[in-house]
């Protein structure tokens, strides 16, 4: 009851901001940019991708995936963060008869259920591209799931994270440098696996994704727990 009151007061500050624009630009953009390169490239990777026109498609998403989600945890996250640290509302906040460990949750879970939005909305705009594209019949509804989803399991580490430093840290540039700086980094250097913010490509020695997407939501709790208990023990201005 009380995560959900948190949780609709949360949503009416966000009501009037830029989060929803950005919540819809990220899966459009990717989308975008994918039909861009069918656009241009059509009969070539009509015919690279034969033997599996859906596949070469869910990759294709996949590349781009990868860094627009990390760059998105980060930018969200902030955002959710300062509209508390704009407003000066924190002590106010914090005054109330509500635990700090509600109060945090409820921050992690409503950025967790934006990205939610965005995932969805990623996964339709790829069967429609797909269909508009004539890649066949037989949709992989399943794949398209796994495309959407597995990504963002991965990544809970690095939403735990980046939360954790924005709800902690006054100045949002610093959060703001770690996210973009691991989005960039995600993207053309080849991290150790115990980097969190590799775990999202799905990438491991395995050569499983399910083994990321269980990592991922193994430590992701546990950075989720150690962030409360941080929380719960540091003046936040």
């Amino acid at each position: 009851m009380m995560m959900g009151k948190l949780l609709a007061a949360d949503f009416l500050k966000i009501r009037k901001k830029m989060i929803w624009f950005l919540i819809f630009l990220a899966p459009v953009g990717v989308v975008s940019l994918q039909a861009v390169n069918y656009g241009l490239r059509y009969d070539y990777l009509m015919k690279t991708t034969e033997a599996d026109r859906w596949g070469g498609l869910l990759g294709g998403i996949h590349f781009l995936l990868t860094p627009a989600l990390l760059l998105g945890i980060a930018i969200i996250a902030s955002m959710v963060a300062n509209i508390e640290h704009q407003m000066n509302a924190w002590k106010q906040l914090l005054a109330l008869p509500i635990p700090r460990t509600s109060v945090y949750a409820a921050k992690f879970a409503l950025v967790a259920l934006l990205l939610s939005v965005s995932c969805i909305l990623l996964g339709i705009g790829t069967v429609l591209l797909g269909t508009m594209l004539d890649l066949g019949d037989k949709v992989p509804l399943a794949e398209v799931v796994k495309l959407a989803f597995y990504p963002f399991a991965a990544s809970l580490p690095v939403l735990a994270l980046q939360l954790w430093m924005s709800l902690t840290i006054h100045n949002q540039a610093i959060p703001l440098t770690v996210g973009i700086a691991g989005s960039i980094v995600s993207m053309f250097v080849t991290l150790p696996a115990w980097v969190v913010w590799s775990w999202p490509t799905l990438i491991n020695e395995a050569g499983k994704p399910e083994y990321s997407v269980g990592a991922g939501l193994v430590v992701g709790i546990g950075l989720l727990l150690l962030g409360m208990i941080d929380f719960m023990r540091r003046d936040v201005n």
